[in-house]
């Protein structure tokens, strides 16, 4: 059963993520309209079934401070699809600074990559073009939505027209 519903804001800009019950409680009090239901899941009461929602976007427009992606070791796993920047491989992964911290590297989004145990250590205190390793993709800071993208993937992709 699907347990997550995604929270559109009155102009269908992606909001938050929240449950289900959240959900049909912001519907049933007609804070919200349901924009796609779970296929063909239902919420049960005593005396009667109502369909159970997946989208639902507010009726008011919510401003909402920017929302930004943490910076922690499994969002940057889940940004580089938890593979090796150098290899491709998945198996024993670590952080890797490209520019290293001994050499003033900072510890942000575009200064750290996935790697495995093997290439970083093979990297050691060297940047990537010194070390001859070039990275499959170039680093950078993922969006919100990005996140978002990644949940409805593993949820079934219902979500994808409005991320």
């Amino acid at each position: 059963m699907n347990s997550r519903v995604l929270v559109l804001n009155q102009d269908f800009s992606p909001l938050m993520v929240c449950s289900v019950q959240r959900a049909f409680i912001l519907v049933y009090l007609n804070k919200s309209e349901m924009i796609r239901t779970a296929n063909g899941h239902k919420l049960h009461s005593v005396t009667q079934s109502f369909p159970m929602p997946s989208v639902i976007r507010l009726n008011r427009y919510v401003r909402a401070p920017y929302k930004g992606v943490a910076l922690t070791r499994q969002n940057i796993f889940k940004r580089d699809n938890f593979q090796c920047q150098y290899c491709g491989t998945g198996k024993e992964l670590t952080l890797d600074h490209i520019i290293p911290s001994s050499r003033g590297g900072q510890h942000t989004w575009i200064n750290l990559v996935t790697a495995c145990k093997s290439c970083n250590t093979r990297k050691g205190d060297y940047t990537p073009d010194e070390a001859n390793m070039p990275l499959m993709k170039k680093p950078h800071k993922p969006s919100y939505s990005l996140f978002l993208r990644e949940l409805s993937t593993h949820l079934g992709n219902e979500w994808d027209e409005f991320l």
